[in-house]
């Protein structure tokens, strides 16, 4: 021997996207590829939906290699993680089947259900799941620093969460926000479903203090931004993150995905992932 080693090249992590032709799932599409750790083995879509047959990376002028299928055990057959932000329907769907398969799932879609998420933790453990509302590193850094300062601001001031999304959301108020006021609410030893007020109209007599509320805005393109204020008497303390590209959250995604991949069951969030549990 001459003293040199050779090290074995690690093998990429193997990642399917579902929601292969939507505005966040090309956005993931990209970021795979250009992961130097990992590669594209799956793209699935909905039956009936145009960019069936074509390839996954069509969009960006790139060849992939993967044809986008509305099979989902062909679309997985090669992948080791799914990579979903979709419906809550189709999600719970996939999910069933990467149970089936083996498959890891990290998981961005809102709008679940109690039922629906229970569901998914019976999944997780035969599989290793990541559930986050919110896949951004910034958002789970914020949701860190609300914790801090509602349990500083937990006398004398009033707490409303303001969101705002593209035309194209389909639920409200958005899992973002809602994960914003279960952690505001946990630190003051609340439990949201007593204390959310979601709208307000007409004479609604004075603020309950007890309460926490929110407000919707719907237009345009806007990709999501969140504010808490915390209003006092003679000052506002304003918590804000606005994202402006989806970016922030395909790259959160890969990190989920990245962590999932030593892990064989159980169901884990941002703070597991970004260390900050």
């Amino acid at each position: 021997m001459n003293g040199s080693s050779v090290v074995a090249a690690t093998e990429p992590l193997r990642v399917a996207v579902a929601g292969a032709s939507g505005r966040m799932g090309r956005m993931l599409i990209e970021a795979v590829i250009a992961a130097d750790d990992m590669s594209l083995s799956g793209a699935l879509d909905v039956p009936g939906s145009p960019a069936l047959g074509q390839d996954a990376a069509a969009f960006a002028g790139h060849t992939s290699g993967v044809i986008i299928t509305s099979d989902l055990r062909a679309g997985l057959a090669r992948s080791q993680v799914l990579i979903d932000f979709t419906r809550p329907e189709g999600t719970l769907a996939h999910l069933a089947v990467c149970r089936e398969l083996g498959i890891k799932v990290v998981i961005g879609t809102t709008g679940f259900t109690e039922a629906q998420k229970a569901e998914i933790a019976d999944h997780a453990r035969h599989i290793a799941v990541t559930l986050a509302p919110n896949m951004s590193v910034g958002v789970n850094v914020v949701l860190k620093l609300l914790d801090t300062a509602a349990r500083m601001l937990s006398e004398g001031y009033d707490i409303e969460i303001i969101e705002a999304h593209h035309r194209h959301k389909v639920d409200a108020p958005s899992g973002t926000a809602l994960k914003m006021g279960e952690v505001v609410a946990a630190a003051l030893g609340r439990n949201l479903k007593d204390c959310a007020v979601y709208g307000r109209e007409g004479v609604t007599g004075e603020r309950d203090p007890s309460t926490i509320g929110f407000a919707t805005i719907r237009g345009g393109d806007v990709v999501g931004d969140h504010t808490v204020l915390f209003a006092g008497i003679g000052e506002r303390i304003e918590i804000t993150h606005k994202s402006s590209s989806r970016a922030t959250y395909a790259q959160g995604s890969l990190r989920a995905a990245r962590f999932l991949a030593g892990r064989a069951s159980g169901l884990f969030d941002m703070n597991d992932v970004l260390g900050l549990a």
